[in-house]
């Protein structure tokens, strides 16, 4: 099955994901209908999510909020999803003596830019 080109009024939910493991992929995390442009779980047509900050991949569970479930392998191509830095994220943030909702949490922690940083 081949997915249509994206059309110019689409926008992208996953900017930051560094390398989709296959075009499927790229495709239901990039392109939204416009009228869902800023809500990809108020989007029916909406299949997965991206977190760059944990660097989590999720099927969208449609109930009316943001939820999703973390999944480990593309749903279209199996291929294996790098692992969750969750844990490390809020380790990192408890060695700085840090919540995520501090006023002080450094800027590269509200993005994946913490991840390229090497850890001490």
């Amino acid at each position: 099955m081949t997915d249509p080109d994206p059309s110019p009024a689409r926008v992208s939910f996953a900017d930051q994901c560094e390398a989709p493991c296959c075009e499927t992929m790229l495709y239901h995390l990039t392109n939204r209908c416009e009228q869902h442009a800023g809500d990809p779980y108020a989007c029916p047509d909406a299949l997965v999510s991206y977190n760059a900050v944990f660097d989590e991949y999720g099927i969208i569970v449609h109930d009316g909020g943001p939820s999703s479930v973390m999944i480990d392998f593309c749903p279209w191509c199996g291929a294996k999803l790098p692992a969750s830095q969750r844990d490390r994220y809020f380790d990192e943030l408890d060695r700085m003596g840090l919540r995520p909702s501090d006023t002080g949490v450094p800027e590269a922690y509200r993005s994946g830019a913490w991840r390229k940083r090497r850890s001490h």
